[in-house]
């Protein structure tokens, strides 16, 4: 997942990307192309006139149905292939500074992935900043102008000091009412300062409504801080936005950088007991994502993978099991990568519950987890069981390893979720089942 190709900052076409990830027998890609890179800063007052606009490749750049067919056709071609699209999306940045002391671009890579969006319309109408730009009337610079303008007129039939007054007046009130003209308004406005969570809550629900998913990207990025040319950009960790949004299917549990949003009784089991206690609707996934934009850059293609449970293998169940849950996130180098072979929670009755689900039982839970490698002797690893933010069991050694944990502390009516972690020989992260004790 979180692939790109030279639809927008990728090294490869979306056939090329397909034939890699064939070659190393992955199942499933998942593109993620930018679906716009714009940055734009205009001088005030005059913002709609003098204004410096940089804009890279993009998915809206090329055309939205470009990109969609090129995906269809890759599917098509190679039909043991499952090639889904989607974009990675930076709704919203914002100015500080100004071009004498210093420009500060901030949030540029606040970064959500979409997944799911299968029509050109839906990629055309994405609440992003630049994205189909309204004109702002000002109706009163417009009067104001306009009647300088006007009262300017008479001063030209005059010589000398009046008449050269008159042509500067009417040169200033024409140069301000074309920067009304040719000036842009976005639902939000990059000069305005910070705007919390709501732009991105507004992409979130945009996605939902139209079927698709959202994933949070990369929420304690270490990269987001540099000079870029002339202007600084700076995006700091966000792993708050995880709990400031709500209807996000997901996000980066594994990827490049050190996470803490994982550990246990950290932010994610934060939202996780926020759905427990119904203060959410859904819980949110861990996914792993692997900024791929070539071999050699950020690792291989393969090093960062989700696995899916599934009972066909096919787009319609892979998004299935990605909506809810079935799935886990690992990292190693591929072909090298570690495998969770069961995780599992029964109940003495014989009911049985694996990742993603959400089901009564009646008893005291059993918990299996199995975790093997490639067979390698120096494959050691630390596997911990995590039961509602709290480690109740920890296993270390040499792969493969296996925990069976009858879990005697859970109180009578209390809704709990497991999850678990591997660290060591690369790493796992589960995502959590859902008990309710009948």
């Amino acid at each position: 997942m979180d692939t790109r190709t030279t639809f927008s900052d990728g090294a490869y076409s979306v056939e090329e990307l397909v034939l890699k990830a064939r070659e190393k027998r992955i199942g499933a890609l998942f593109i993620n192309d930018h679906d716009l890179m714009v940055m734009e800063y205009g001088i005030p007052p005059l913002r709609g006139l003098l204004k410096k606009r940089v804009e890279q490749n993009s998915i809206l750049k090329q055309g939205p149905d470009r990109f969609l067919n090129a995906v269809k056709a890759a599917a098509e071609k190679y039909p043991d292939m499952i090639v889904i699209p989607g974009t990675e999306s930076a709704p919203f940045y914002y100015w500080t500074g100004n071009i004498w002391n210093g420009l500060t671009a901030h949030d540029p890579e606040k970064r959500i992935l979409t997944i799911g969006l299968e029509k050109p319309e839906d990629y055309r109408g994405l609440p992003v900043i630049h994205n189909f730009p309204r004109r702002r009337i000002n109706v009163l610079e417009i009067i104001l102008f306009g009647g300088a303008l006007a009262v300017s007129i008479p001063l030209l039939r005059w010589r000398g000091a009046y008449r050269i007054a008159g042509f500067a007046v009417m040169a200033v009130c024409g140069t301000f009412i074309v920067n009304g003209v040719l000036s842009e308004k976005y639902f939000f406005d990059p000069y305005g300062g910070k705007k919390g969570i709501e732009p991105y809550q507004r992409l979130i629900d945009y996605v939902g409504r139209r079927g698709g998913m959202t994933f949070w990207n990369y929420p304690e990025t270490r990269s987001g801080v540099r000079q870029m040319g002339p202007v600084r950009v700076s995006t700091q960790p966000y792993p708050d936005a995880l709990i400031d949004s709500k209807r996000y299917t997901g996000f980066a549990s594994i990827y490049g950088d050190r996470i803490t949003v994982t550990d246990p009784g950290g932010v994610w089991d934060i939202a996780l007991m926020e759905f427990c206690k119904g203060f959410r609707d859904t819980p949110p996934w861990g996914i792993a994502t692997s900024d791929y934009h070539r071999d050699g850059e950020n690792g291989n293609l393969g090093d960062y993978q989700t696995v899916f449970l599934v009972r066909e293998k096919n787009k319609k169940e892979i998004l299935s099991a990605l909506k809810h849950g079935k799935f886990y996130a690992v990292q190693g180098r591929h072909p090298k990568l570690p495998r969770l072979d069961e995780f599992s929670a029964a109940s003495p009755d014989g009911n049985m519950a694996f990742s993603g689900d959400d089901v009564k039982i009646r008893g005291i839970p059993r918990v299996r987890v199995a975790v093997s490698g490639t067979g390698r002797a120096e494959e050691k690893a630390t596997v911990r069981l995590i039961r509602s933010g709290r480690v109740v069991r920890t296993l270390q050694g040499t792969l493969p390893l296996a925990l069976d944990y009858e879990d005697t502390e859970t109180r009578p009516g209390e809704m709990v979720y497991y999850r678990m972690d591997m660290q060591g020989f690369g790493n796992i992260v589960s995502n959590p089942i859902f008990l309710r004790p009948e």
